[in-house]
Parts: C-alpha cells; structure tokens; sequence
C-alpha cells in the first residue's frame, strides 16, 4: 500500500487499453554480472490488492503469500542458468551473521530509494541535485556493512505490485458497456494493473548501479496482462523486470565503437 501513490500515477500516464511499460536506468559505467561473483537476492516485496467494486484496493494475505513463493521460484529458476553463486532470501533470518533487524531496515530504506528513482526517473519529476542520465542513488553504510560481513559482491532488490479487479468490477464495466447501445455510456471505470521494480546494489560501496520498472494496466476491467499467483505470471514478470539486464550508457557505447 505503501507503493499505491506512485502506482497509481504511473497508472494514469498510460491512457491506451491495455499495455506493458518497461524502461531500465543503470550507471554509466555499469556492466551485468558475470563470471564468479556473489549474488544475494533480498525477500521480495510482494502485495497482491483486490479492487473492490468502488475501485478501492483491499490487500489479500492468501494471495500475497502464494504470488510471493511463485516469484520466488522464479528467482530462483531464472538465476540457476545466469552463473555466479546466488542466494535467494525467502525471510530475514536466512542470512549468516546478519540479523533480522538489519536486514528489515535495509529494506526499508531501499524501498524509500526505489519510491525516489520510480517518481524521479520514471513520472519526470527530476531533482535538480540528480544527473538526468545514469543513476546516483545509494544505501549507503547499510548495504557495504552487509556486503562486508556475507562477502557478496551484489543485493538485488524486488518490489511487485498486482491488483486484480473482482467480479463485480467487472460486471460494472460490462454494465457500462452495454448502456452504450441504449444511448448512455458510463465512465470507464479501469481495470486491474501491475507496478514492480527491481534494482541492483553493488555492496562494496553502496550504489544502486541498475534499475528497471514494469507497469502493465488495462482500461478494461478483468483483462490482465500477467497475474503473479500463477507460476506463468511470476515467470513473465521476473522475466520482464531482471531477463534483459542492459549494460550502462558509456559501456554499450564503447561496445559500439569496436
């Protein structure tokens, strides 16, 4: 709920039926993972809303808790083929010789950055203290502290966000529509839509080096264009935000110039 505001912005700047947005930002400088390096994927935050009749979005544990083990899985199944030694946090009392407190406080902050770079990189509202291109955002002592103590190189960060529209939702848009051959159409009250982000921290000094963002939406109540309580849904979106990680600006144009 926490997302919902930036969510529903981001909503309201793709006005067509029905769409999937997906922009990446990443340092300059920076190049994907590769070879032997250590990976630590932090417990994804996951809320999966019902959106009531009234358009209200009311949280839903049962959901929340079965799309968080599917996107999950497919963590787990998308890292197996990219190499590197990866370890996927399912709660925050996996981690050796970090507690759990650490570990709920850096995800807090990260959660107000990625908020900031969702707002500042993706709606236009740029911080006149912010380069427009690459990223400069940190967690700063945090994240090198714990980088420090487990010996990863890497922390990647996920936020989803799925609404799905119940049945009388829909109903009411079917209603509206069908007004429309009686001579009067009813407001086109939207569907449902998902709002996730992932980013990549480098733990030796703290930075986020790459972030990605996927919004999908449709104004057509109960057209979904993916559902994380489903294996497929969470492999889609796993595969949409951390599949085709991008190298920085200057890296893909010295790669041109060879």
């Amino acid at each position: 709920m926490r997302h919902l505001g930036i969510a529903l912005a981001l909503a309201l700047s793709v006005p067509i039926a029905g769409c999937v947005q997906t922009r990446q930002f990443a340092d300059l400088q920076f190049t994907p993972p590769q070879g032997d390096y250590r990976l630590l994927v932090m417990r994804p935050d996951v809320t999966v809303n019902s959106i009531t009749t009234g358009g209200m979005p009311e949280p839903r544990a049962d959901w929340t808790e079965q799309a968080r083990a599917n996107v999950i899985a497919a963590l787990r199944s998308q890292q197996a083929g990219r190499g590197g030694k990866v370890q996927i946090m399912s709660r925050r009392n996996e981690l050796a010789g970090v507690n759990e407190e650490t570990i709920a406080d850096l995800e807090r902050l990260h959660s107000a950055v990625g908020n900031s770079i969702a707002l500042h990189k993706y709606l236009g509202a740029h911080l006149p203290t912010k380069p427009r291109r690459g990223l400069d955002y940190t967690l700063g002592s945090q994240a090198v502290e714990v980088g420090r103590k487990t010996g990863f190189d890497y922390a990647l960060f996920m936020h989803a966000e799925d609404n799905i529209v119940s049945g009388g939702r829909v109903a009411l848009q079917v209603l509206g529509i069908a007004g429309c051959f009686v001579g009067f159409c009813a407001p086109n009250i939207g569907g449902g839509g998902q709002f996730a982000y992932a980013s990549l921290v480098d733990l030796k000094t703290g930075e986020v080096v790459w972030f990605n963002i996927v919004q999908t939406g449709s104004q057509i109540a109960g057209i979904k264009m993916g559902d994380i309580r489903s294996p497929e849904g969470s492999a889609q979106l796993v595969d949409r935000l951390v599949g085709r990680m991008k190298p920085g600006l200057e890296v893909r144009r010295a790669m041109e110039r060879r």
